[in-house]
């Protein structure tokens, strides 16, 4: 295990808790580690010691900030093997997909340190009216001010750093609060963050439950909630939190549509990469399928030969692509929602603590694993006359996070682009794909606002315009 110093980083240093939590290998159950148990009480305080260090760190010269990002992404990259094995450890994910999740952390963070150099405004004509005659306008952004920053718990690492870098990079301290049944990677990367940061209070972390969360979201001296997480939750936040601003990555059921002038086996080979990477515990994984009915049958067929493929079992081997989801809980509740889709299953079942890979056939309207989230590796196949019968079934969801669309044709693909209720639209590649540069966020009850450095960056300063008269 990692070492760093026992407690919480709140304020310039460590702040001892009461209780910690054991915290357990998904896979097997096994005790990995403990970690410190917050309360609302000391996150409070963590909020007192950012706003005490707000305008220090709204001063801290673009170098600086700069530098520090980089050099932060400099530390995850030395110690990228001990990350990747921490996070197949507490989140019980495929070694792949922890690698993933590291590399993408790395890229956020030196995109982050781009985005300080492009923090700028623009001069205004204000003499538009006879009344701005004379007078000279521009605008420039600021920081927004104190940042919380809320992660789930399937990609921690990455989650927290969509948060925590591109509030260094606007200037803004940052409370991070990690999901409690992985906070192990976040606390040791921000150990990291403050061991090169010239003030160590402009990064801080709490753990705890939704109480200590509450006292972060609600408390007015905020400037911006940065969440991710269930659809449920967020509208909490976001009704608690008003009027302060919240960025909410929430749910989806991302479909994918395959079209009669699909390449089938492209678009199967997209369905077994994109519905069961990370166990299916991904928010853009492959939920729904809307196959055309001239080609449905074919590509069916394909599918489910393939099904076998996919490697079950022990996160830490790197052939495995599906282990054990977060919890018992979440598996009992995934196979409950199976059996009550009342679909024709195929694959699936429990195989010791995992659940395998499952297609469902013809999955209707008012079930659960059609219509929520289901979070785990389910893919539900139906059979559509046309694309226009795909593209409203695909719009008829309450998310719209990202969805893919296989097909030849390029009226087809612009047809997409154009009429999709979601955030992103894939074309011939699974609705999975993130590059951690592009602006990524939902529409509907998929969220609001845009991660991505440059994105975040956008959400975290406001502007400030200034007229003067010379």
């Amino acid at each position: 295990m990692t070492e760093y110093p026992d407690g919480l980083p709140v304020g310039a240093g460590w702040v001892s808790t009461v209780d910690v939590e054991e915290i357990v290998f998904p896979y097997d159950g096994s005790v990995i580690g403990t970690a410190p148990v917050g309360t609302p009480e000391q996150a409070t305080r963590a909020v007192d010691e950012a706003v005490a260090v707000a305008c220090e760190v709204a001063s801290l010269p673009s170098r600086t900030r700069r530098a520090l990002l980089n050099d932060v992404a400099a530390a995850l990259a030395e110690r990228r093997a001990e990350f990747e094995n921490l996070l197949v450890l507490e989140t019980g994910k495929p070694l792949v997909d922890c690698r993933v999740e590291v590399a993408r952390t790395i890229v956020t963070w030196e995109a982050a340190a781009e985005e300080v150099s492009r923090l700028h405004g623009e001069t205004v004509p204000l003499d538009l009216l006879p009344s701005g005659d004379g007078l000279v306008g521009f605008w420039k952004r600021k920081p927004i001010g104190v940042v919380v920053g809320i992660a789930g718990f399937n990609y921690p690492l990455l989650l927290a750093s969509h948060k925590i870098a591109p509030a260094i990079a606007a200037g803004c301290p940052v409370i991070v609060k990690p999901a409690p049944q992985t906070p192990l990677a976040t606390l040791w990367l921000v150990h990291l963050v403050r061991q090169l940061a010239p003030l160590p209070a402009m990064v801080q972390l709490v753990t705890g439950d939704a109480s200590v969360g509450a006292a972060l979201t609600t408390d007015r001296r905020i400037g911006a909630v940065s969440f991710t997480g269930s659809a449920a939750v967020g509208h909490r936040i976001a009704r608690d939190a008003a009027p302060t601003k919240t960025l909410l990555e929430l749910g989806s059921n991302a479909a994918l549509v395959v079209a009669e002038d699909a390449d089938l086996e492209a678009a199967v080979d997209a369905v077994v990469r994109g519905g069961f990477y990370a166990s299916g515990q991904a928010c853009i994984s492959v939920q729904r399928v809307l196959v055309v009915a001239s080609v449905a049958s074919e590509f069916t067929e394909r599918l489910l030969a393939r099904l076998d493929e996919v490697v079950v079992g022990d996160p830490r081997d790197e052939k495995t692509r599906v282990s054990a989801l977060i919890d018992p809980a979440s598996t009992d509740r995934v196979a409950a929602w199976i059996e009550k889709s009342g679909a024709r299953q195929v694959g699936g079942g429990i195989d010791g603590t995992v659940l395998r890979p499952t297609v469902l056939l013809d999955v209707p309207d008012g079930v659960e694993a059609w219509d929520e989230e289901i979070f785990g590796p389910v893919v539900c196949v139906r059979t559509v006359s046309d694309v226009d019968q795909a593209f409203a079934a695909v719009n008829a969801s309450r998310y719209g996070l990202h969805a893919s669309v296989y097909s030849k044709s390029l009226h087809t693909a612009f047809r997409a682009l154009d009429e999709l209720e979601v955030g992103g639209v894939v074309v011939n590649e699974v609705p999975g794909f993130r590059s951690d540069t592009m602006p990524y966020g939902g529409v509907k009850d998929s969220g609001i606002g845009r991660e991505g450095p440059r994105f975040a960056v956008e959400e975290l300063t406001v502007t400030r315009m200034a007229v003067l008269r010379p």
